[in-house]
């Protein structure tokens, strides 16, 4: 059995499906984390949700986490919209994929997946969240700022908020070096977001796969058909 940790899909399936399928080899008895944005930027949102909520169907152990941007699309299609909901090309993309002119004609049963998906997991060994915590907060508290989890960007990390586990994260798209580095010298705190979407960005456009036991750092290049984003 293997334990595999990834982040920050953005629509870009076939990216996905090869790291699983071709370059992993992924197993039945092999364990899946995915540390949220699975939606906006990229191709294909809807895809890349349709195979998720498949893969526990074929047997295999998935456990998905929330990210800020699946809770904008999903506040979008509960008419909870806000001006800030994408760029005007990533709604674009992300509409298109699902075949809809407006959030609010996605159909519902992504939206119930979407909303049922938790903000953090704690494994034996470490704590998963789609953006970090806010360590300056009480215990009890920084559990539950859930807004932090999904959107801070810089934070002092400290072990002993996490009873010593190491904390893997995404969100902020890091140099794929950056990351290699981190995993090379095990690092307490460790963001595994290498920026897959941003295809035109050498440093990033990467989907980067952890794999825990063996401490493994898999990076899987864009194989994505060319969309509209830009440079980031």
């Amino acid at each position: 059995m293997a334990r595999y940790v990834t982040t920050d899909l953005h629509g870009c399936l076939l990216s996905f499906q090869c790291v699983l399928e071709e370059v992993l080899a992924l197993k039945p008895a092999d364990e899946l984390y995915v540390l949220g944005d699975y939606v906006n930027k990229g191709p294909d949102s809807r895809g890349v949700l349709d195979y998720l909520m498949q893969l526990p169907g074929r047997g295999f152990r998935v456990q998905c986490l929330r990210g800020n941007h699946d809770q904008e699309l999903l506040d979008a299609a509960r008419g909870r919209d806000k001006l800030t909901w994408a760029s005007a090309a990533d709604r674009r993309l992300t509409l298109q994929s699902f075949g809809v002119e407006d959030a609010t004609q996605i159909p519902e049963h992504y939206l119930h997946w979407l909303d049922a998906l938790p903000y953090q997991l704690d494994l034996p060994d470490f704590v998963l969240v789609h953006a970090g915590f806010n360590f300056r907060l009480p215990p009890d508290k920084m559990r539950t700022d859930y807004h932090t989890m999904l959107n801070i960007k810089e934070f002092v990390f400290d072990a002993s908020r996490l009873q010593g586990k190491r904390l893997l994260h995404g969100h902020v798209p890091t140099p794929t070096a950056e990351v290699q580095r981190s995993v090379r010298t095990k690092q307490g705190v460790i963001s595994l977001d290498t920026g897959c979407v941003y295809r035109h960005n050498p440093e990033l456009s990467h989907l980067a796969i952890l794999e825990l036991d063996e401490f493994a750092l898999t990076l899987q290049p864009n194989i994505e058909p060319p969309y509209e984003i830009a440079r980031r």
